[in-house]
This record gives C-alpha cells, sequence and structure tokens, in this order.
C-alpha cells in the first residue's frame, strides 16, 4: 500500500494501515492479506480519505509469487516474515 493524503490525514492513514500492513518507509507498507482484511482496510481507508484530494495504491500480487527486493541506504522492515 503506498499513500500520498494530505497533511491532516497521514497520521490517520498510517494508523489504519499498521492495523494489517508492515511499515516499510514513508507512505509505503506491505503485507499479506485474507480478502475479509483486504476489504476492512479498503473500508477504513476510504472513511479516512478525501478522494478527491488524497489518493492509495494497493499493489496486489497473485498468492504464491517470489518477489524480489533490492535495498540501497537504511532497512525499516522485519528481518524475517512468516
Amino acid at each position: 500500500m503506498a499513500y500520498d493524503v494530505n497533511e491532516k490525514r497521514v497520521a490517520k492513514i498510517l494508523k489504519t494501515a499498521r492495523k494489517y500492513l508492515t511499515w516499510v518507509q514513508n507512505s509505503l507498507l506491505e503485507g499479506e492479506l485474507t480478502l475479509s482484511k483486504f476489504e476492512r482496510l479498503k473500508s477504513e481507508v476510504k472513511k479516512i480519505i478525501k478522494e478527491d484530494e488524497d489518493s492509495v495504491i494497493f499493489y496486489i500480487l497473485s498468492y504464491g509469487q517470489k518477489i524480489d527486493k533490492e535495498h540501497i541506504g537504511q532497512k525499516r522492515e522485519p528481518e524475517f516474515f512468516i
């Protein structure tokens, strides 16, 4: 999930998203969700944002696909995933 929201709503969006996902870096979170949790997250986000001002993007990957990531700079993610 990546977001670009008005400064007034940043804290609320981050707090809501962190209930479901892991914070990676500014305005970017990641994690695996069940369909029901994903729907709850979207519902909560829609209640916070103003759709004419804010943007939230969910990157959805098919189950079981491997994702390679290359980091440059300070890591802000857990060392492992379960």
